[in-house]
């Protein structure tokens, strides 16, 4: 999916540059524990989930393989796998918010410091890492580092609006780069599930798309 021929790991870098600058904001600190935009996410929460962009795939690259793994061949079908719920009541949900907090739980300016410090290791190791490196993620999902760091880059570009939003602040615009490979992702998502006459009309005749189906999420 990522034959676009752009850059993917400096479009990684680049969204996580923008999240840092929202997630260090004195805002942020200033209602830590205030509710975000996002049902049942506390602003500290969604900061925490938000952070995890930045350091799970250095996590994923040190843990190596489970015994049971499953291939998957690119950042859409990552997502169309795990079917996430817009229900906020999921249990996956609820675990995702679960995780969020508990990244947070040493307060702002510890978390700040933690990705700054994350960021700071990634660039190295990316630079370093070959192209075809496989990565094994959540559910035993083994996929190439780069389509994992595209689903990265969804998250981070997602919900860096979400925390600006929350506290107030400007969002910064996506790096093009980045805003491209998620649209192209979200897009390629949306056909899968629904087909593409689904889409063409969702993109040209909103009337007929009852289904909002280039909603992702």
């Amino acid at each position: 999916m990522t034959s676009t021929g752009l850059d993917v790991r400096n479009a990684y870098l680049a969204s996580l540059d923008r999240a840092l600058v929202v997630v260090a904001a004195p805002e942020v600190a200033a209602a830590w524990d205030a509710d975000s935009v996002l049902r049942e996410f506390t602003v500290r929460g969604l900061a925490g989930h938000l952070a995890r962009a930045g350091t799970l795939v250095e996590a994923y690259l040190d843990a190596g393989f489970p015994a049971e793994t499953r291939d998957v061949p690119d950042a859409a079908e990552y997502y169309l796998i795990a079917a996430l719920s817009s229900d906020v009541d999921d249990p996956m949900n609820a675990s995702i918010r679960e995780r969020g907090e508990s990244v947070a739980e040493g307060g702002h300016a510890a978390l700040v410091e933690m990705v700054r410090t994350a960021r700071a290791r990634l660039e190295v190791r990316l630079a370093a890492e070959p192209a075809d490196t496989p990565i094994a993620v959540i559910g035993g999902m083994v996929l190439p580092l780069d389509e994992y760091l595209v689903t990265r880059i969804v998250e981070l570009t997602t919900h860096t609006d979400d925390l600006a939003v929350s506290v107030g602040i400007p969002t910064p615009e996506p790096d093009p780069a980045a805003a491209t490979l998620v649209t192209h992702c979200l897009v390629t998502l949306a056909r899968r599930r629904h087909g593409d006459l689904a889409v063409l009309r969702a993109l040209t005749r909103r009337e007929r798309d009852a289904a909002e189906v280039l909603r992702a999420f």
